[in-house]
């Protein structure tokens, strides 16, 4: 935990320190060596809020983009459940940071505790494996009403530049299906209608990430966010994309809006 409160006031961890756990007021020791991250941890209690996991500097960085009331912010509901969000905006979005693996259960009952959730994934750990592929146009533009697109695999030739069929050129799926290469159509394609949609493969995949019922956005160390999308096409089917949205328009969106599903709407 980063906060402890010292004197009824919350502090940060500082050598020496001894402070009170605001949650359920166990004694909490500051923990201050040269190679971790400066935290309070239970003298006693491993960890009070069972969702709780260990903080790493990555989730330190991104704790403190976002002012010091809004961080480790107690959420009461209405049974009396008791669990600590990482951060809590102005405006009543939660904002769950998750460095290790998370089972599908857990993930489901943050999501039904705090409803109007997002998560941030940290990437790193399986950068290896997540492929970024191609643009795509948006879906909700008119050049996307007419197209169909294979799903892009990594080594699987076309499908990472982009191969798709037009509906009018085959409107009654019958006739042989046209395939295209976007490396001859990505200007007209992309140039007034992009919006950050890509696709992707994810080899081996984190499939409770795949299966939230809340936006998940993956962060890869870059200066954007990859979100976790499904594009609707053509034929009314769908595949699974990503949105790449910088940091800063997401910072600006989370900070100011009410709702998880008006951050990042380009």
């Amino acid at each position: 935990m980063q906060f402890a409160l010292v004197d009824n006031i919350r502090r940060e961890a500082s050598p020496g320190l001894k402070g009170i756990c605001d949650n359920c007021g166990s004694t909490m020791i500051s923990k201050c060596g040269d190679r971790i991250v400066h935290h309070w941890a239970h003298h006693r209690i491993r960890n009070c809020d069972p969702w709780w996991e260990n903080e790493t500097e990555w989730h330190r960085k991104w704790k403190e983009l976002f002012p010091e009331r809004c961080r480790e912010v107690l959420h009461v509901a209405e049974n009396g459940e008791i669990h600590r969000a990482d951060v809590k905006t102005e405006n009543g979005i939660y904002i769950e940071f998750q460095h290790s693996s998370m089972n599908d259960e857990e993930r489901l009952s943050r999501e039904k505790f705090y409803k109007n959730l997002v998560w941030i994934v940290d990437g790193l750990p399986f950068i290896n494996n997540f492929h970024i592929f191609h643009g795509l146009p948006c879906s909700r533009s008119e050049v996307a009403k007419d197209l169909v697109w294979y799903k892009s695999k990594k080594g699987m030739r076309g499908t990472e530049s982009g191969m798709f069929w037009r509906i009018s050129e085959n409107p009654d799926l019958t006739s042989k299906m046209v395939l295209l290469d976007t490396k001859t159509d990505r200007k007209s394609l992309l140039e007034s209608s992009y919006k950050g949609d890509h696709q992707y493969d994810w080899v081996r995949p984190r499939q409770t990430w795949l299966e939230a019922t809340c936006p998940v956005y993956i962060d890869f160390g870059e200066e954007y966010l990859v979100k976790l999308e499904n594009y609707p096409m053509a034929n009314s089917s769908k595949i699974n994309t990503i949105k790449i949205i910088p940091k800063k328009r997401f910072l600006e969106d989370i900070t100011s809006k009410r709702f998880i599903h008006e951050i990042g709407d380009f």
